[in-house]
């Protein structure tokens, strides 16, 4: 597709600079303003300052708790009284357990069982009723889809929907207003909502910005799709990036569409390259991130980056299993079937 043809969906987008705006109006007070960190390490490795967007340090953990309290937050009365229900790889369903609890709101989240433990006690943690339902996210989709149909409750997608689009494009504008000389912003891709939102807000502001989704080799359903020019399904497989996992959903609405338009380029890792980019934001950042929270930084040190700069790499969340992490950043290899909980079940 034309890049001409690209920009014209870009300025049709289902999500909008106004919609984001509005968002960070609703969500004052709500959620942190994460800081944007100078990396001396990165930008000497690239001859070009690069900075780290540290959403890693937000309140549950991951920047999915602006998309989420976005959500909740534009409930009405009677969807309040029936509660809230999601399917979720951990990152989401805490954030909005944690959102639906601010406001007194029932929550129950639906996993699949390759959720890392540590996330599914991170939900229960936040008072919401913890389901765990099958092997991928579209078999915990289907409890999500009864619970709405027999029981009333509303769901709040992971990723395509409006308010959770608006709420994580918030990101994009804290950037944009810390770094206006910003060249370049390397954004973690799973269904598309942080990417989605952030891509919109920059763009908006600065069209100019090359923006580069990030995702891993196992499993990447975004990338799959954008490439067949449709959505797709693939196989969910175990991974260091485990909160980049599951499908974008045949009938999804909005990040795809958002997504075709707004990124400049889409670029898949290894899962050493993973474990690398982990490493090197605790020993060189003092940053403890997951795998999906490591992926621009892995880009970068992995040389698949061009250095164009300034650039900011996004660090997405921080909720890794710490036994996990400290073999990582010892420099252990892991073997990554091995990490599921459901591959354990089979053994």
């Amino acid at each position: 597709m034309s890049s001409a043809v690209l920009r014209n969906e870009a300025s049709a987008l289902p999500v909008t600079l106004d919609d984001i705006r509005a968002a960070r109006t609703r969500l004052a007070g709500h959620i942190e303003r994460t800081p944007l960190a100078p990396s001396p390490s990165l930008s000497a490795r690239l001859e070009v300052p690069v900075w780290l967007k540290l959403e890693s340090r937000q309140r549950t953990g991951s920047f999915k708790l602006r998309g989420a309290t976005n959500a909740v937050l534009g409930l009405d009365a009677a969807a309040r009284a029936r509660g809230v229900t999601a399917a979720s790889t951990g990152n989401h369903g805490r954030a909005l357990a944690h959102a639906a609890a601010a406001e007194g709101i029932r929550c129950v989240v639906c996993m699949s069982r390759l959720v890392p433990p540590n996330k599914l006690e991170a939900v229960k943690a936040e008072g919401a009723e913890a389901r765990i339902v099958g092997r991928s996210q579209d078999e915990a989709q289907l409890e999500v889809n009864r619970l709405v149909a027999e029981e009333g409750l509303t769901a709040v997608p992971p990723f395509d929907h409006p308010a959770v689009i608006a709420g994580q494009g918030t990101m994009g504008l804290e950037i944009i207003e810390d770094l206006p000389d910003l060249a370049t912003v390397l954004l973690p891709v799973s269904g598309g909502g942080l990417a989605a939102g952030t891509a919109a807000a920059i763009r908006a502001l600065k069209p100019d910005v090359r923006i580069i989704g990030i995702s891993m080799e196992r499993g990447a359903a975004m990338a799959a799709s954008l490439a067949a020019g449709h959505p797709v399904d693939v196989e969910e497989l175990p991974t260091l990036a485990d909160s980049l996992g599951g499908g974008i959903g045949l009938g999804n609405r909005y990040t795809f569409q958002m997504l075709r338009a707004l990124l400049d380029d889409l670029i898949l890792l290894s899962e050493a390259e993973i474990a690398a980019g982990i490493a090197h934001a605790y020993h060189q950042e003092r940053e403890v991130v997951e795998g999906a929270g490591a992926v621009g930084i892995a880009a970068l040190l992995a040389g698949k980056i061009g250095s164009q700069g300034p650039v900011v790499a996004l660090l997405s969340g921080r909720n890794i299993d710490m036994a996990l992490h400290h073999r990582l950043a010892g420099g252990e290899r892991v073997d990554i079937a091995a990490l599921s909980p459901a591959a354990q079940e089979l053994r």
